[in-house]
């Protein structure tokens, strides 16, 4: 099998769209906030409360979580489409731009950029990393989590290499 099968066949399982972020407290004198967008985020344990996502192996945010255990994930809204695009951009130099004109509000317990407008937002910390292939699961336990009490509207999905809203 080659890897485009193998990519065009997982493409047609639908996702949510998390944007998983931490705080780099060594970049710079005063850190600088990360981000990524992520689609292979789930749940894996309600006792204790668990979540897990994959991070390419090398990629900025697998490099420092492999250093600091405590990250944040905001679970993106269909209209955060814009958002999901601006962190999945490879290649970039630095994330402060990409936080400068969004509605955000630092974790209490992770001191994470959490997302407005975020349908739900958690707050992490590093229980696990399990190396698979290519790429490494985090499996982090949630410390604390809050639910988008307005009309957040319906969750973010990529389906067929495109973001897509439920209908």
């Amino acid at each position: 099998m080659s890897n485009e099968e193998f990519r065009a066949a997982m493409s047609r399982l639908a996702a949510g769209v998390v944007l998983v972020t931490a705080f780099d407290e060594d970049h710079g004198p005063r850190g600088e906030d990360v981000g990524m967008t992520a689609t292979a985020f789930l749940s894996v344990s309600l006792d204790p409360p668990l979540v897990m996502v994959s991070l390419r192996n090398g990629s900025r945010m697998d490099d420092l979580l492999a250093e600091q255990p405590l990250w944040g994930v905001s679970v993106l809204a269909e209209h955060q489409r814009q958002i999901a695009g601006r962190f999945a951009m490879k290649g970039r130099v630095s994330d402060r731009l990409l936080f400068e004109d969004l509605e955000w509000r630092r974790g209490e317990v992770c001191g994470a950029p959490l997302i407005g407008g975020a349908l739900a937002v958690l707050e992490c910390r590093t229980e696990q990393r399990v190396e698979a292939g290519d790429h490494t699961l985090v499996i982090g336990r949630v410390l604390a989590a809050d639910v988008d009490a307005g009309e957040g509207g319906g969750p973010l999905t990529y389906f067929k290499g495109r973001y897509r809203q439920l209908r």
